[in-house]
């Protein structure tokens, strides 16, 4: 994988350039950068464009032997997930602490990219001054996604201890389960102290208390300590931090690049040798869904939860069951999203929604595939692929309500509806 300047995954072979330097695709390797348990990190050089970026080389064999393999393919497909311009020169804090205009800056940025990770149901949990580099243009970027972890169902907390101590959250600690994006936060607030003060907030012997230095502005004390705050329950959220007063100050919202579908099979391809990651299958009909994919579909392994309104259930995807015929459900689907301001394109069984208008993440976007469960039964997945998901759970909602047509509903539900 690659940062800096520019994002790569590598799993082709390595030759030699003209220059004598070792080649993989369109990179030439250079120097060491860093080295860890499982490979090393190397300056590279995109020989297309010039681009300079960072590749971190794997030692597969190791990773087989020591049973790293899921958390790597974590990682990986995190990283593909997350595009963000504050997301993926290493960014010291030990040679002294930075202007708070210069700190607020990157703390702007650290924000937005945690907020959207967590939008996408991706908590990071060891966020850290090294996990943060900067692009030839001082752009920050947040890096090593290899301790993250998905949105949890059920009580939808996380419950493994995991990241950097000195800026773990307390309650991560505690061994009851904690929220992932309150213990995120806690560590921005970290890191804010950190590259204000040019040093940690807490010692050893006191993880509770710490005093802000004099020359902390008012607003600028008033906002760390508010993330500072030992109890999950009260401490500031990402919404609030984003109205504070302190942190309005110079503050400007990403800018996101257009977003393209995201296809995870290549990150399962690179540890499993099976042909069928390669090929690609014209569909000129609903692709058929199996027993088994039905019941890992269903929330909480319940057929019952699959075949009834899913009330609240929606996240950043959802389905319905109909028992319509196929073409029936892609005229449907396109009939209830165009009113609502979205363009659709159709592909077999396939169709892209994209809004017009630009959300709060750009263009809110929708992948849509119906599935055939049995001849007369199809189930319909929505998934977004691009767009702030509040936006999404907004857009079903009155989407949802032009589909009762072609929707099924089981006779229990039909029997309490009466």
């Amino acid at each position: 994988m690659s940062g800096g300047g520019g994002g790569s995954n590598c799993s082709s072979s390595s030759s030699s350039s003209s220059s004598g330097r070792t080649r993989v695709g369109i990179y030439e390797l250079g120097k060491t950068l860093g080295e860890g348990s499982f490979g090393k990190v190397k300056f590279a050089r995109n020989l297309d464009t010039g681009d300079s970026v960072a590749i971190k080389v794997l030692h597969k064999a190791q990773l087989l032997r020591h049973k790293m393999v899921e958390q790597i393919k974590r990682e990986i497909s995190t990283m593909k997930l997350i595009k963000h311009p504050n997301v993926v020169k290493l960014f010291e804090v030990n040679n002294g602490r930075l202007k708070e205009e210069e700190a607020r800056r990157y703390f702007h940025q650290l924000i937005n990219a945690v907020d959207y990770c967590h939008s996408r149901g991706v908590y990071h949990r060891d966020l850290k001054p090294e996990n943060l580099l900067l692009d030839s243009y001082g752009v920050l970027k947040v890096s090593d996604f290899g301790l993250s972890a998905f949105s949890q169902q059920g009580d939808g907390l996380l419950h493994t201890a995991c990241g950097t101590p000195n800026y773990v959250a307390p309650e991560v600690l505690n061994d009851k389960g904690y929220d992932g994006a309150t213990a995120d936060v806690w560590s921005c607030g970290v890191i804010l102290f950190v590259l204000m003060a040019g040093y940690l907030p807490f010692d050893e012997a006191n993880l509770m208390n710490f005093v802000c230095p004099s020359w902390f502005s008012s607003n600028a004390k008033k906002l760390i300590k508010r993330i500072l705050d030992p109890d999950p329950c009260t401490r500031i959220t990402i919404p609030e931090i984003l109205d504070d007063e302190w942190f309005k100050v110079g503050y400007k919202p990403p800018v996101f690049e257009q977003e393209e579908d995201v296809n995870l099979d290549d990150v399962d391809a690179v540890f499993n040798d099976s042909e069928e990651y390669r090929v690609t299958e014209k569909k000129e009909k609903p692709v058929s869904m199996n027993a088994f994919e039905l019941i890992s579909r269903s929330q909480c392994f319940n057929l019952g939860n699959l075949f009834e309104k899913q009330v609240g259930l929606v996240k950043r995807e959802t389905r319905f069951t109909s028992q319509r015929p196929a073409n029936e459900i892609m005229s449907k689907i396109e009939e209830a999203a165009k009113p609502l301001g979205f363009d659709c394109r159709k592909r077999n069984y396939k169709m892209k929604l994209k809004c017009d208008k630009t959300g709060r993440k750009g263009h809110l976007s929708v992948a849509t595939e119906v599935f055939e469960v049995a001849p007369s039964l199809h189930v319909v997945e929505l998934r977004k692929t691009g767009g702030d998901t509040l936006e999404f759970h907004k857009f079903y909602k009155s989407f949802s309500s032009g589909l009762k047509d072609i929707v099924w509903k089981s006779e229990a539900n039909q029997e309490e509806m009466r």
